[in-house]
Order: C-alpha cells, then structure tokens, then sequence
C-alpha cells in the first residue's frame, strides 16, 4: 500500500515538521511495515510552468516526426515573449495547455535543462511528458495536456503536486483495514495520539424500496449489498489533476472518470466498488454461485471457465461480474467517442454503483484458481469493512456529482444478512500475563478503545470488535493489540531459566560431533529440501524393487517436478555438487545430515488433535504412528583434488577411499566398530563400492554404502569424473555405538613395530585379511595399516601384495623383541589360514 503524506495530513493533523520518515518511524513501531519512504520531486527544481501550444511547424528530413513549438509561458521567461521548443511529441495540438520545464530548472534524475540547437533549430526548454516530471504513468506515454481553465505561467511544481513523500507499506494479512488510507490513518492517529477525521462519516440516506433491483441468492457469499444511480454524467468531463495524481502516488493508473473515482474510494476507504454502465444492465442486479463449467469475459478481455465454487454478479442476460475480483466486459463503463462528422460526444452518462462484501475465503480462492489477483481481490482476501459499504458508495456519488455534473436518484438500495457484533471476553489482566508485565486495566481498556473496540466490565471484560477488524477473534489478538500499541520496545527482556540436567541429547550430540568431524576433515555442510522428483531414482540405477524407491508424495507439493519427499540425501548433495562445478568450483568436497522419510507398508491416517486442550498420549502417539518414519541420515560426496599440489607435493585426485575414510571418521565419533566389505550397491562403481556394516543385536547390519559412483550415473546426472561418494544410516550407528565414546589410554611403554607383506589372490578383499591379523595378532596390537598394495610379475598372475604395518605395545611393560615377533607370525598363520595369504620371500 502506497500513502502518499499529503494525502494522510487530511485525516490527521500531523506535526508540521514531521518527515515520512518521522511518520514511518511511528507507524513500524505500532506494527506496520514500511518498506521505503519515496521522495517525489527530489531534486526538482523550475521553472516548470502552465503554457499554451500557440504554433507548431512539422519538421522534415528526420528518421522521426519533429515539431517545432512556440509555446505562451507568460512572465515566466522574463520577456513575455512565446518560448520556441523543439517537441517530437504528437498529442497535443495549437490551443492545448501543456507543461513546460524552462533553461536554468532541473528535473528528476539531476536532468539539467539549457537552451540547445537541434534537429537544425535552437529549443529554449522541454514540452513535459508525465514520465519526465516523475509522475508515473498516465496511460498516454505522451505530453502532459492540462485542462483549459489553468492559466498559463501557472507553477506547475504545485499544480502537479510533484513534491511530497510516500510511504510504501506492507501490508500483512492481519492488517487488512490497512489497504486504505483510513486504515493507515487510524494507526498513525493512534501512534501520535492525535483524534482522526474518519472520512467513512457521512451522511447517507436510509435504502428505500425504489432503488435499482438486487437479488441475492447466496448470504453467506454476499452479506451486504448497496447499490446507487447517478445518471446524467458529462462523458466529456475528465479527472481533475488533484484525483490523478493521488491514484498515480498510490500506484494506480488513470482511466477515466468514473473509474478513477472507484478506485479512488477504495484507496480512501478500503471499499472495493465497481460502476457499471446502466444503458447496458439487463434487468435485475443478482449475486448467485457460478454454474461448473459457465464462461465468462472478463475486463482484460480474457474469456474464463468458472468453477461452481465462483461467485457472480449477474442480470438477465447472465454474469457480468466475477464477485470480489473483476467486472465484465459487458457492462464496463464506454470511453467517450466524439462523432468526427457532428462533434457529438457520445460515451456513458448512467452508472449503477456496487458497494457489497462478500466472502473472503471464496474470493481468495477464486482469485487463486484463475490466477487474477486485482486491487479489489487483494482487499476482500484480507477483509473488509461491511459498515463501509453504504459510505463508500456515497462518496462514489458524491464525487460522480462534483465533478461530471451528475444526478444521485433517490432510489438506495440495500440488503443485509442477518448479523450481530463480534464479542470477546477475557481477564482484564490477560495482556499482562501474556507480556510478563503489568498493564494495568486503565490502559488496557485504554488502547482496546483506541483501535475502536466497546470495552464493558471491570476484571472481566467483554470486548465488541470494530467492524473493520476480522483478525480480532480471541483474547490472545486482543492482547496482542494492546502490546504492540505499548511498544514492543518496551517489553522486558528475560532469559529462559534451563532446567538442570538437560542439555542436549545423545541423538543431538552426536549430530553436532557429525557436523565438527566432517568439517574439520575439510567437508562443506551443504543444506538442500527435502524433495526429489522419482526420475532421480533411475538416474541412480536403483533396482524395481528397491526400497529407496517406496516414497511418501505430497498432495500439495511445491514443485511439479519434486512432488516427494526424499528416501536418500545423494540427489540433494549430487545437484550441489554439480552447480558448484558448473560454476567453476571443481575441487569439491560437501556433506549433509538431515531426516529422510521412508513410507509405510500401510499409509497412516492422520487423527485431527484439539485445539482447546492439550492432547492425550494416546492421541499424540496415533498421530506419531500415522507418520512415515524419518531417520537420521549422513552423506558426502567428493569431486576434483582431495590435496591440492604445490611446493610440498603433487596433491591427489578425492577417489573412493575418501569416501570410505568419511565413514570410519563417523564411526569413531558414535563410538561404533564400523565393518567395511566389498559391495554392490545402485548408484556405485561394482569394482570401487564398500559395504559399511555395524552389529546391531547380534547381527551384522549393512547401514550403508560409500565408494566412487558408476560412469553411467555420472553421466546421467551430470557429475564431473570419478565423483565419489558416501551414506549411511546415522541412528543405526548411533545404536550400534553403545556407551559414549572414550578418550584413548595411552601406555607409556614403548612401541614395537612390525611389517608384514602378505602375497593373496587378487580376488581377496584387503579388509577379509585385516580382520585376520587382528584376531591372530591378540591383545598386544595397537593399530594395524596397510601401507602398500604391490601387483607385478614379482608376486605372480591373478597376485597382489598387502604390505601392513603392526604396532604392539604392552600397558605394564616393554615388549621383547620375541613376544612381537610372536605376535607377529600369530597374526599371519591365522591370515594364512582364513585368507591363503603367504608371507611375502618366503
């Protein structure tokens, strides 16, 4: 909502220094959102003047149509004499009053004017068009032509009205009665404690029986409808400059009179109106709901296929209005057409007014169904006042017979559903228990009455809402109004008082200790949403029948495109991945921790729980039961250079064993033997995929998968080269983790090494001989590594060498040279054994 300061001054008298920015200061304190304060005409400085066209000479041998002008400006040149001006312009003509910026004067943008010669003559200044001075757009994008009666030499600066400051405020949907300037002047009214000329006070004659015709079919979609005549308008007349020029602050551009004057009164008073030409209604005005399928031209010359939800404005002949949104095409009002052969101007000289209100949630939805929101919608949506509906179509009168010369019949009509006032009742120390702090009920009876409500009672109050306030439903809005007009500065600060002994949970410290681990191994948290489109999954190469496929759709989804919720954090993390390259990042390494959402054998209903109690733990636990379970899951994904190269070395490419090494780094921080084998698994190289495996309940559980990606997934996603990547289930590693993690005894002893370079088939998975030098070596091992993987004709065809480094330490004293040795050759008779692993020489 744009509030032109000028146009609020003639609703409250505002201190005379105040600025907009004073202005918006008080009003974002009272709750409202100014965006910005405008500043129209700044840096505008004159002559900027009324002149009349007195000759105009067409200009020949140009690429474009030139004029050469001699234009009447008065004294305001110093002379008296006509000013020449060079216009390529052609809507105006000898006679016209037009605007006329002089040398020496500056126009927005810092747009100094001088005398100038060009297109082989000397211009002395610039016939203005409305976009030059600032003004917005009039419709024309040509020359401002004024009205005759303005004198020429006229300040056009104050005629305009180009200097003055607009507020742009936005409006949320609680504040409705704000999309229009009584609404906005009521708040700042109540920010400075200044009274409020209220311009919905006017006198209004009762509805009589002779008015124009309505029927409504639908009260609860129509509640209240006025309708009013005003017949006999000059098609001739025009907007007055002052009109115009307000809807063009507000935003709004000019059409003609009788439209301007109902947009003008819904900027005024938040009413939406609409006229309509009488020598075009057919019979009786009707409200009714919309037949499915009925069509239906609208203003904008669009043809629409209504919904029975819609509702209508109809006559005889059918609709002629969509109710709430916007008018037909039928019965909108003619522009006036001057017959070239008579000079008759013919055009519309008899409206029927509409000022009605209707349903808010049936105009939001129609307005969203056919995609037209409209100034009137936008307003109904949020909520209008009913009380205003006969004012505004009053003043619509009024103003219709000011300024076009009309007649207001008698004939008023009015219908009006059934209908009481709004009550609340509350405590009147409630807004103090919600605000921690002591109001008193002086003040409390105090702002409720301010904002326009009736207050009765002393502890117990009961409240009647103001009509122009729907939002108002409960003590809680009530408080609320009476905390914000105190000040929300004003409200103390008070640090939540932690119960002992609760700090944060195993689940939450284990994701913290996640998130720290992955970071300090150089990963980047890569947050994406939690939906995937289903192709994501043949992209992936998964399986029919795969479980990662089983997914929960959403019946509203934010996307078309992603209408699920994910079962696998890879397509979030991969489509990150694959921007960052794109844009030039290529040495990538991303993770991400978040729930995915694994759908049922049977789809849960959900239960709808009370609002006026708190739940039982039955009901809770329904409600749990209905949900698709949501694990905890932990993935990252590498690309381009783990180690960058340069004087301390030649770096490396991120493969597989990153992804790997991601996994064991995990583990340790849940305190988790992690298991790693050779798999085969969807997304993943057959040759370069890991299974991670962790006991849970006796048995060996696969919680995930990590090595480099097929070349077939790549390219379907679009990957750079050999991107690695790795996921696991991060509750099942939580639970396999047991007691928290402990800090490592160190012995004071000192270490014997041992290395060993076993020969085995190349079949034989590097982690089966591990587990075998584990168990053989015994206690005294400390660590174990393979250092050195070797294949060659050395060790022979279908042969690789695993070279390990063996540490052993004793905690109550110093190994012998014998007992490690010892240890040793157990560690590789049990390799041999269980893997046909044979000492490397031997």
């Amino acid at each position: 909502m744009r509030v032109p300061l000028s146009w609020l001054r003639e609703y409250v008298d505002l201190p005379a220094g105040e600025t907009g920015r004073d202005v918006a200061a008080k009003l974002v304190d009272a709750g409202l959102e100014v965006e910005t304060v405008e500043q129209l005409g700044g840096g505008l400085t004159g002559p900027l003047v009324v002149g009349q066209v007195l000759t105009i000479e067409e200009l020949d041998g140009f690429r474009k149509p030139i004029r050469f002008c001699t234009v009447d400006v008065g004294q305001a040149n110093g002379t008296g004499e006509p000013q020449e001006i060079v216009c390529g312009a052609r809507n105006f003509s000898v006679g016209d009053k037009v605007v006329v910026v002089l040398p020496g004067a500056v126009l927005p943008g810092d747009f100094a004017i001088a005398s100038r010669k060009t297109y082989g003559k000397t211009s002395h200044g610039m016939i203005c068009s409305g976009e030059e001075l600032g003004m917005g757009d009039d419709g024309t994008h040509g020359i401002i032509v004024l009205p005759p009666e303005h004198e020429v030499g006229t300040d056009a600066i104050e005629l305009l009205q180009l200097v003055d400051e607009v507020l742009d405020i936005d409006i949320t949907p609680d504040r409705g009665y704000c999309m229009s300037l009584r609404g906005v002047a009521r708040e700042a009214a109540t920010a400075y404690g200044l009274p409020l000329r209220d311009p919905a006070l006017l006198d209004v004659p009762a509805p009589n029986s002779y008015g124009y015709l309505v029927k409504v079919e639908d009260p609860a979609g129509c509640d209240r409808f006025t309708a009013r005549t005003v017949t006999g308008l000059d098609p001739e007349a025009r907007s007055p400059i002052w009109l115009t020029r307000r809807l063009q602050k507000a935003g709004m551009r000019p059409i003609s009179l009788a439209v301007d004057v109902t947009n003008y009164v819904m900027l005024e008073l938040g009413q939406p109106l609409h006229a309509y030409d009488r020598s075009r209604l057919d019979g009786a005005i009707g409200v009714r709901r919309a037949e499915q399928g009925e069509e239906f031209t609208t203003l904008d010359g669009v043809k629409r296929t209504l919904d029975a939800e819609d509702l209508v404005i109809t006559d005889s002949s059918g609709p002629i209005g969509l109710a709430g949104v916007m008018g037909g095409a039928n019965t909108e009002i003619a522009d006036s057409v001057t017959d070239p052969e008579t000079g008759q101007v013919t055009g519309t000289t008899d409206v029927v007014i509409e000022a009605a209100h209707f349903d808010s949630v049936s105009i939001s939805r129609t307005a969203r169904r056919l995609k037209l929101s409209s100034e009137a919608s936008k307003r109904f949506e949020r909520g209008v006042d009913p009380l205003a509906a006969a004012a505004a179509a009053q003043r619509t009168v009024d103003l219709l017979v000011l300024l076009a010369g009309g007649t207001a019949e008698a004939g008023v009509t009015e219908l009006i559903a059934p209908g009481a006032p709004r009550t609340i009742a509350m405590s009147a120390n409630h807004p103090d228990r919600v605000a921690g702090m002591e109001y008193g009920r002086e003040t409390v009876v105090r702002r409720l009455q301010e904002i326009g409500c009736d207050v009765y009672g002393q502890d117990e109050l009961v409240v009647t809402v103001p009509s122009w306030r729907p939002d108002l439903a409960e003590p809680n809005d009530l408080a609320e109004e009476v905390i914000r007009l105190e000040g929300y500065g004003n409200l103390p600060s008070t640090l939540p008082q932690v119960p002992s002994g609760r700090g944060l949970t195993a689940r939450q410290q284990l994701h913290r200790r996640v998130g720290r681990a992955l970071a300090g191994a150089g990963y980047v948290e890569a947050l994406s949403y939690p939906f995937l489109g289903e192709g994501v999954f043949d992209q992936l190469q998964l399986s029919a029948h795969d479980a990662t496929r089983q997914v929960v759709r959403l019946v509203n989804p934010i996307s078309d495109e992603e209408p699920a919720l994910r079962t696998t954090l890879l397509p979030g993390l991969l489509g990150a991945l694959r921007r960052n390259d794109s844009r030039g990042s290529h040495d990538l390494a991303l993770f991400e921790t978040g729930s995915v959402f694994r759908a049922g054998k049977q789809p849960g209903v959900a239960v709808r729980l009370p609002a006026d109690r708190r739940p039982t733990d039955e009901e809770i636990a329904t409600l749990d039961a209905a949900l698709p379970a949501q694990p905890r899951y932990a993935a990252v994904v590498l690309a381009g250079a783990r180690e960058q190269a340069g004087w301390w070395g030649k770096g490396r490419p991120a493969d597989w064993a990153d992804a790997v090494q991601a996994a064991r780094s995990l583990a340790v921080e849940a305190g988790a033997e992690l298991v790693v084998r050779q798999g085969q698994y969807g997304p993943w190289h057959p040759g370069r995929c890991a299974e991670l495996l962790v006991t849970l309940d006796g048995v060996e559980t696969v919680i995930g998968h990590a090595g480099e990606l097929h070349p077939r997934v790549v390219k379907a996603m679009g990957l750079p080269a050999r991107t690695s990547a790795m996921e696991l289930d991060l509750d099942r590693l939580a639970a396999a983790g047991g007691e928290p993690v402990r800090a490592p005894r160190i012995s004071t002893f000192p270490v014997a090494t041992q290395d060993v370079a076993l020969i085995v088939d190349a079949t034989v998975a590097a982690t089966a001989v591990e587990a075998a030098l584990r168990a053989g070596a015994g206690e005294l091992l400390e660590s174990l590594r393979l250092f050195d993987v070797f294949t060659g004709e050395q060790v022979g065809e279908g042969k690789k060498s695993l070279a390990y480094a063996l540490r052993f330490r004793a905690a109550d004293r110093t190994l012998t040279a014998e007992e490690s040795t010892a240890a040793r050759d157990a560690a590789v008779a049990l390799a041999g054994e269980r893997t046909g692993a044979v000492l490397r020489g031997a």
